[in-house]
């Protein structure tokens, strides 16, 4: 199912959000390539349910005591990968609440296996150009470290939309405010449930 652009006002956000919360009784669960907007739009879509927010990205920094970039260099992307479907793996043990995954957990197939056994999984999709428009704001993506920007995501965007695709939710992510992509989440969840 995917749900296309609307803009909703905070008040149809809130009263969406209010009717839908008793119904979520495990992790939601965001997907989609870098730059999408997981992090942001999962800290407002946690904030309008009232529920926990955890950024996979995040608590795998903090376990490792450095960043992604670091562990990348210094471990390798198999090493990376092995550790962030750990810590998936945890977050989803915690029950309802909302989880931001790295652009590549959910390619990864044990780790896409766990998300749609225990969470809802939702596909935030975007077009390639506001993709690149939004991570070259900061110099943190090591998958992209070495190349043009907009070959590597196109390629990594190709590449892993199959895996994607399997998520039961796909949502468009615009270049508008995050409050339409919010209200589009709540909207797929709704009519999934």
């Amino acid at each position: 199912m995917t749900i296309e652009p609307s803009s909703p006002n905070d008040a149809t956000i809130r009263d969406l959000a209010t009717r839908l919360q008793p119904r979520i009784d495990r992790p939601i669960v965001l997907v989609g390539m870098m730059g999408v907007g997981k992090t942001s739009v999962g800290r407002r879509l946690a904030s309008a349910l009232q529920l926990t927010f955890s950024d996979a990205d995040e608590e795998i920094e903090r376990a490792a005591r450095m960043t992604v970039s670091e562990v990348f260099a210094r471990f390798g992307e198999p090493y990376f990968r092995d550790g962030e479907r750990r810590v998936i793996a945890r977050l989803l043990q915690r029950g309802a609440g909302v989880i931001a995954t790295g652009g590549g957990a959910f390619v990864q197939a044990d780790t896409r296996a766990l998300i749609k056994e225990r969470g809802i999984a939702v596909w935030l999709d975007s077009d390639t150009a506001t993709l690149v428009e939004r991570v070259t704001r900061k110099d943190t993506r090591p998958l992209l470290r070495g190349g043009d920007p907009a070959e590597i995501l196109t390629r990594l965007k190709a590449e892993r939309e199959p895996a994607y695709a399997e998520a039961p939710l796909k949502v468009l992510s615009s270049g508008g405010p995050q409050s339409d992509t919010v209200h589009r989440v709540l909207k797929a969840i709704d009519t999934w449930l």
